[in-house]
């Protein structure tokens, strides 16, 4: 049993993350102000001393804690870290992402009272203060002395009940809506300065500080406190899920896993710090990688097998070079890659003249070089959105490589260096590997490729992923909903999301490949009117009557392409150039403007066809929606 303790954006998250798993669970909040949906989880409010938690805990067995809660919730953190050191039990913290401190227009202060120190010393007039209505004691000497201060609060009794409690005038009250511009209040009151507590992403505090900017207002931030050092941390859902499977391993039917593309990144950021880790301090087992949603996650790395060594080139210039390795862990997905090796060798050129020993620029910048070794592939045809004999290595983990290596280097104090850095990405025994995938048919030889957007695999080809769209599936109809959507994942739900901006977030679900089964699931539970969103990759597929779309099972027919695009009137140029196309995708930059809308229909009216008789109480719409977000209904 797991305790979440939580009442934030990241308590949320974790709600559905863990709903995914299709077990009980209990989530705490202080208070009932938010709005949360359960379908597994068990619901508890009211604040809990340490006593009472790890009272809890025994009662209700208790194996996992997670902190979900807001920074700046010092007395919870404090009690969870009491209840953990009494029982035993390991605590998750639930962290939000933070921008650095390094950003120059930004006043940091340590607490409030530093807040109080500096907002004086300033002699700053006029302050709008974004922290909240428990700061308004905190605050109190500058609000009742020489400042004129401005509180934000969230608009209900509990909050105006405690602004008043706490001796606030009502006239110097602001209130906060949801969605609102971050502009429009500081351009209504005109303050010399704000006050931000570090909030994080999720809390706004970019948006606070872009707004501040760019009228010209002084910003004070109050630093986060810090929570203890034996908590686990985390600051996303795939890291979220991870370390619950760690200290649970029986919570989720299914285990999720890496893709090669993290693999890599994670390789090319040990190899990058063991060249630079010039005070031979102790090599961490797992290294950190940012992923693509922006959250770090931390990889098991390979023992280092040897030391990062130079050698002479024939034009007389030297290299520094090594290589880390990083054993691939797909989960419980039946990927054929589970299990390899991917090999990153870092290798930076200097030059044998330089009287620095070999440090001097080979070229005046310093940029990061991303190539492919032993077992990663070629591209050889078109329409892969990569170069014809380049490595076939996706814009997406490519950018993971070049950008984890540059935050490497500047953790360890690289900032500026100046020579290439020149990443080579190698699985042995790749090219046989590759054999048994469809990469041949898409024109990768030799090896196979490193794609992936979201840098996790979850596992998509069971019983149990089926279950988890069935558990997200009710969630959604308890919302009461006038309709539920079903895409196949982030990118089509992103642009969905703006088609229907009132529906509420658990009314979109994902259904991976399984869309037949999805649509089955919705027709159980009698569902009014879904939406399916999908994108061209699986609508040429579900066209032809495929209801899992899994690339394991079927590829696109293009000769079936080609007959939909017959009857639709284009050319013969056209159905030529469909007969060349190597992914689904091209057919958007083939096709003529003037065309698109009959063929989308076409293609809408097959999948339709197959589709609709699998929700026959329901009503059946379906977007097909093009790389850039356009929907063709």
């Amino acid at each position: 049993m797991i305790l979440v303790l939580g009442g934030t954006t990241e308590g949320r998250i974790a709600v559905k993350t863990l709903e995914e798993a299709g077990k009980p669970f209990y989530y705490s909040t202080k208070g009932d102000e938010q709005e949360v949906l359960l379908h597994n989880g068990i619901r508890l409010q009211g604040a809990m001393d340490a006593e009472k938690m790890e009272t809890f805990c025994i009662q209700h067995g208790i194996k996992l804690l997670i902190d979900a809660a807001h920074p700046f919730a010092e007395q919870l953190h404090k009690t969870v870290e009491q209840v953990s050191s009494a029982s035993g039990i390991p605590v998750i913290r639930f962290e939000r992402i933070f921008v650095r401190h390094d950003e120059e227009h930004i006043t940091w202060c340590k607490n409030y009272d530093d807040a109080i120190r500096w907002i004086k010393k300033e002699e700053i007039l006029t302050l709008l203060a974004l922290t909240g209505v428990q700061s308004i004691s905190k605050l109190e000497s500058l609000w009742k002395e020489s400042t004129c201060c401005y509180f934000r609060i969230l608009d209900r009794d509990s909050s105006r009940e405690l602004a008043c409690k706490q001796g606030y005038p009502e006239e110097h009250l602001r209130y906060y809506h949801y969605g609102e511009d971050e502009r429009s209040l500081m351009q209504e009151l005109h303050p010399e300065a704000i006050l931000i507590k570090e909030s994080g992403v999720s809390g706004g505090f970019c948006e606070k500080v872009k707004a501040a900017q760019e009228l010209g207002i002084r910003i004070f931030a109050i630093c986060r406190p810090q929570t203890s050092e034996k908590f686990h941390y985390v600051n996303g859902e795939h890291g979220l899920r991870r370390m619950v499977e760690r200290f649970l391993p029986v919570f989720f039917p299914l285990h999720s896993g890496l893709t090669t593309g993290t693999c890599a990144a994670a390789a090319a950021v040990a190899a990058t710090w063991d060249i630079f880790n010039v005070a031979f301090t102790p090599r961490p087992s797992e290294f950190p990688v940012v992923l693509p949603n922006g959250e770090t996650i931390h990889v098991p790395v390979e023992p280092q097998k040897k030391r990062p060594h130079s050698g002479i080139l024939r034009n007389g210039d030297g290299m520094f070079e090594t290589s880390a390795t990083v054993i691939k862990d797909a989960g419980d997905d039946p990927d054929i890659t589970n299990g390899v090796e991917v090999i990153a060798n870092v290798a930076i050129p200097f030059r044998m003249d330089d009287p620095s020993s070999g440090k001097s620029p080979v070229q005046e910048d310093y940029d990061i070089i991303v190539c492919g070794g032993e077992g990663i592939g070629i591209v050889t045809m078109p329409g892969l959105g990569l170069e014809l004999g380049s490595p076939a290595i996706n814009a997406t983990p490519r950018k993971m490589i070049e950008d984890n290596v540059r935050r490497c280097l500047e953790k360890i104090g690289i900032s500026n260096q100046p020579n290439p850095i020149v990443v080579t990405i190698s699985v042995p025994g790749g090219e046989e590997i590759a054999k048994r995938t469809f990469n041949p048919r898409l024109g990768i030889e030799g090896g196979i490729s490193i794609i992936g957007t979201s840098g996790i695999v979850k596992p998509f080809s069971s019983e149990a992923f089926i279950n988890s769209i069935r558990k997200s599936m009710e969630v959604a109809r308890a919302t009461n909903s006038p309709r539920i959507v079903i895409s196949s994942g982030a990118k089509s739900e992103k642009y969905i999301k703006a088609y229907y901006p009132d529906l509420p977030a658990q009314a979109f679900v994902h259904y991976g490949n399984f869309i037949g089964e999805t649509l089955k699931i919705a027709d159980t539970l009698e569902l009014p009117q879904v939406t399916l969103g999908v994108m061209i990759g699986k609508a040429v597929k579900l066209a032809e009557g495929n209801l899992d779309t899994h690339s394991r099972k079927v590829v696109m027919n293009k000769h079936f392409i080609q007959d939909i695009a017959r009857r639709a009137g284009c050319s013969e140029a056209v159905l030529n150039r469909i007969g060349q196309i190597n992914m689904a995708r091209e057919l958007w930059d083939i096709i003529p403007a003037d065309e698109l809308a009959i063929f989308s229909k076409a293609l809408i009216g097959h999948c339709l066809q197959h589709c609709a008789p699998l929700l026959p109480k329901g009503e059946l719409t379906l977007l097909l929606i093009t790389e850039n977000g356009k929907i063709y209904v």
